[in-house]
């Protein structure tokens, strides 16, 4: 009797590098949960825990340097990663070390998301860390995914119109990534996206989605980047199907707290969802 060929697929491998959500709704949650939608391995390497929840954030713990940077060496030398995302590096010597870490294993597709403020308007990144991060991670970049506010200061330009955008994007390139993703959120009208890839740009535009279940839409945006880099998609086709996600996750969401809540990040397989519903009360 022949055993029968059972092929098991291989999932493409991301890692995330990030603070952790104690809401679930953004950072390493929002990460983890974006890559199990989008059909990839997640790994997470935590740089913070936070103490928050759609309301406010209510204390920051940072881990400690070399607990990061055995976090990372750890997941590489055993699982590896075909992309890797970071999020929230809130000091300087945070950036300095994850940076460290990502040169030393060659990481060619990261995805760099520079969060600054969460959707509450708290501070989560250090002042005197935004030098660190323009020059020793930027340069390490394939795409960068600034907001509006995040994108005046990297390019320390303010930014009012069309024009002020790709001028800021242009700067932001300067610094070293390949691709810079001014997010259109914050602007008003639809939100469009403009990219710059070295050479022209981009916009990718969809209509608006009115909701304030808007909680972890930056970290949700990069992570499913990095996830379609994994999938071996191209920058831009990468970044036009994390829009795409997004915009689905934005509609299709629904209120946890009395805040900001988050996207729904399983709106893709909502069918899976229903079956285990049903087979567990069956």
């Amino acid at each position: 009797m022949t055993t029968p060929d059972v092929s098991v697929p291989i999932l493409p491998k991301v890692m995330t590098i990030a603070g952790s959500d104690s809401g679930g709704g953004a950072g390493i949650q929002a990460d983890l949960k974006t890559f199990a939608a989008l059909g990839v391995y997640g790994t997470s390497v935590l740089t913070a825990i936070t103490a928050q929840n759609t309301r406010s954030v209510l204390a920051v713990a940072e881990v400690p340097e070399e607990v990061i940077a055995l976090q990372i060496d750890g997941v590489m030398e055993d699982i590896g990663a075909s992309a890797i995302k970071t999020g929230m590096l809130s000091s300087a010597s945070i950036i300095a070390t994850v940076s460290d870490r990502l040169e030393a294993w060659g990481i060619s597709s990261l995805v760099v998301d520079p969060v600054m403020v969460a959707k509450s308007g708290d501070a989560l990144l250090q002042a005197n860390a935004i030098r660190s991060l323009a020059m020793q991670l930027l340069p390490l970049a394939l795409i960068v995914t600034p907001n509006i506010p995040e994108a005046e200061v990297l390019s320390r330009l303010e930014i009012h119109g069309d024009d002020d955008a790709r001028e800021a994007a242009k700067a932001i390139a300067a610094l070293g990534p390949k691709y810079v993703v001014v997010k259109g959120g914050h602007r008003g009208g639809d939100p469009i996206d403009l990219v710059f890839d070295g050479d022209g740009f981009h916009e990718f535009e969809t209509r608006r989605v009115d909701t304030d279940n808007t909680h972890g839409t930056g970290c949700t945006f990069s992570a499913a980047i990095a996830a379609f880099l994994a999938r071996e998609f191209e920058p831009l086709e990468a970044i036009a199907s994390a829009k795409d996600y997004l915009t689905g996750a934005l509609r299709d969401s629904y209120p946890v707290g009395s805040g900001h809540s988050p996207v729904n990040h399983f709106f893709n397989v909502r069918f899976a969802e229903a079956r285990s519903l049903a087979t567990r009360r069956s």
